[in-house]
């Protein structure tokens, strides 16, 4: 899959997972902040969910609070953290 679809992908499940009802796929950008006081200001629960959803959906596990705040930023982080995963669980 490539980097562009996950991204899709990521979003359509934020949405979802997250019930945010008042956001379309077009409203969230890649570079949109998660946690913060912009972009979709998301709080500790919401990311616990985040947590869920990426291993569910893309088979990827963040097992280091401290990576988490990293790759949690955006949807290109978590893009990024998707692919670099995918790929070493393949080899």
């Amino acid at each position: 899959m490539d980097k562009e679809q996950i991204k899709k992908d990521l979003i359509r499940h934020i949405i979802e997972y997250l019930n945010l009802s008042d956001y379309t796929s077009e409203d969230i950008t890649d570079d949109m902040p998660l946690f913060g006081d912009s972009g979709l200001e998301l709080d500790s629960i919401d990311s616990l969910e985040l947590t869920v959803m990426l291993e569910r959906e893309f088979g990827v596990k963040i097992t280091n609070p401290t990576e988490g705040r990293k790759i949690l930023v955006d949807v290109n982080s978590m893009a990024d953290f998707i692919i670099a995963n995918q790929e070493k669980s393949v080899k």
